[in-house]
């Protein structure tokens, strides 16, 4: 198991060098850069000359857009990088790495609560789907599936918005706390503003976990329907086994080792989701913070960004092979 991790965390590496190669030379062969977009207003005014504007280019490194710059430009990144320093943010004025320490907790509560949810209601209702083929269950989850999967973020978002928040008043429509909430500085205070944040988290979490059930719960639904009919499942039953013991007990885990795949994708693409969400919501998340820069060309929050994602990714497959081989005693990890 060591040596298959350890394996698993070189190739990593170079995977993670071959994304910060790619998210780096796009970012530089953007039409326009940060420099331009902050200034563009001022040129067009001529309170500030193209002269000054090259000049904050040049101290920035964004000047040179030629082949040789951008690879002088990434190496000079990649060098920093190694240092433990994710360079400073153009946008928000403060190093790359303390800009997200300090805002992605938020996106890690919501992506979290959102993945235990998910599997937590879609797995049995894929089940249930797959055992009541046909019925009238199966045809409703199959219904709830499409709308999962076929409805965009911000679409969806708006309608909760409007139906909870705007036509019931039950549920705040955006932010972390209420703008006219004032807690003391004590542990009752410290306890209501969490109280007020996490009733302001509720839609946001309705909403990711609403879009990201339809997936899983199709694929449980498949898994379920091969796995009744393998023979040992038909074993099973002509020893007069209860359905429900066949079921949750000899199907459920042949079920899961598919599932277990999945698990490589979930964090990566809820956080990659975040930017979406923490948008329509003004969620002060790292999800908003990096659309922000991504249209600012904030280059070294946005190649930081990318990097976070990407590693999230590379754990999210280690851990997926891992679990592989739990459900799964077959599987051996020694390779």
């Amino acid at each position: 198991m060591f040596k298959y991790i350890l394996k698993r965390i070189l190739i990593s590496i170079i995977i993670l060098f071959g994304v910060s190669i790619i998210v780096y030379s796009l970012m530089r062969m953007m039409p326009t850069d940060f420099i331009d977009n902050k200034y563009a207003e001022q040129l067009q005014n001529g309170t500030i000359t193209q002269e000054q504007i090259d000049e904050f280019k040049e101290m920035f490194g964004l000047a040179d857009n030629s082949f040789g710059g951008i690879i002088k430009g990434y190496f000079g990144w990649l060098g920093n990088l190694m240092k433990g320093d994710l360079g400073y943010s153009f946008k928000y004025e403060k190093p790359v790495g303390q800009v997200i320490s300090e805002n992605m907790w938020i996106s890690f509560s919501i992506a979290i609560i959102a993945t235990i949810l998910q599997f937590l209601i879609a797995i049995p209702l894929g089940i249930v789907s797959a055992t009541k083929q046909y019925s009238a269950v199966d045809y409703i989850v199959t219904i709830f599936t499409m709308i999962g999967l076929s409805l965009p973020t911000y679409f969806f978002a708006a309608i909760a918005i409007k139906f909870f928040a705007v036509d019931l008043g039950i549920l705040p429509f955006g932010g972390l706390i209420s703008a006219t909430a004032s807690y003391p500085e004590t542990f009752l205070g410290a306890l209501q503003k969490l109280g007020d944040m996490a009733y302001h988290l509720i839609l946001p979490i309705f909403v990711s976990v609403i879009l990201s059930l339809g997936g899983l719960m199709r694929y449980t639904r498949t898994n379920t329907l091969e796995v009744l009919g393998a023979d040992y499942i038909r074993t099973a039953r002509a020893k007069g086994l209860s359905e429900r013991t066949v079921i949750y007990k000899h199907a459920f885990r042949n079920t899961l080792i598919p599932i277990a795949t999945l698990l490589a994708g979930i964090l990566p693409s809820l956080f990659g989701g975040m930017m979406i969400t923490e948008q329509v919501f003004g969620i002060d998340g790292i999800g908003r913070l990096s659309y922000n820069a991504l249209v600012d060309s904030d280059i070294p929050f946005v190649m930081g960004y990318n990097m976070f994602l990407a590693i999230l990714a590379v754990i999210g497959t280690l851990l997926s092979d891992i679990m592989y081989s739990i459900v799964d005693p077959r599987v051996k990890l020694t390779k």
